[in-house]
């Protein structure tokens, strides 16, 4: 675990004052805690986590060795919660979860759809309704990836999560009954139809009124007196 090692430091001092001093330095302010463990405050550098999770292939389920925290050194953790800046997406705050790598944890892994369904062939859409599993699983099992491969499905099929084959030792959580891909017929857009005005008949503007409705809405034709 040594490549995914995080260093961080215990803080004492909590609060949102606290916390805009840690950015302004550099860092953010964190939490680990555990099943059976007291929360600990602490704080860590955010472009070493960023580093961490986006270069290892399990993403937000890598194992991070947490080092220089004092009683956290040589923890093993989970990012459970990550709050990003929703303009700029840089880390604010991050939940580290404590790790028992004899007991299971509950994570949620992506689904990566493989090859090209028939239907998608035959002029269908592939349309993927959900993106992760909800599985447990011991730490070291979980897996980076769940595949489902959609090559057989033609217009109108779905895979739901229950015919998805999962490692052994993983157990899921999500809902079994749910669609995770399907293969729709493409929508069609009518065409609208101009409408075609009578032969001989003007085409009037918006709002403009014929001329006979127009004559007798004004109480008939002007008669010339001899």
């Amino acid at each position: 675990m040594a490549e995914n090692a995080l260093d961080v430091e215990i803080r004492q001092d909590v609060g949102k004052g606290v916390a805009r001093k840690l950015r302004a330095a550099g860092r953010i302010p964190g939490v680990c805690y555990g099943k059976s463990e007291k929360s600990v405050a602490l704080s860590l550098d955010p472009h070493a986590l960023r580093r961490l999770l986006e270069h290892s292939d399990a993403g937000m389920n890598t194992i991070i060795n947490l080092k220089g925290g004092g009683d956290l050194e040589g923890k093993m953790v989970l990012v459970r919660e990550l709050q990003r800046d929703p303009v700029r997406g840089s880390y604010l705050h991050a939940d580290l979860y404590t790790l028992d790598l004899k007991q299971t944890v509950e994570v949620s892994v992506p689904i990566h759809i493989t090859g090209k369904a028939q239907g998608v062939e035959l002029g269908g859409v592939l349309d993927q309704a959900l993106r992760e599993l909800d599985l447990e699983c011991l730490p070291l099992a979980i897996p980076r990836e769940i595949l489902v491969d959609v090559s057989a499905l033609d217009v109108g099929d779905s895979i739901h999560v229950r015919e998805i084959a999962l490692p052994e030792g993983v157990v899921l959580r999500s809902d079994p009954d749910l669609s995770v891909v399907s293969v729709v017929a493409p929508t069609k857009e009518e065409e609208a139809v101009p409408e075609v005005a009578e032969e001989g008949a003007e085409v009037l503007a918006e709002g403009e009124v014929p001329v006979e409705k127009e004559a007798a809405e004004g109480g008939g034709d002007e008669k010339g007196g001899d």
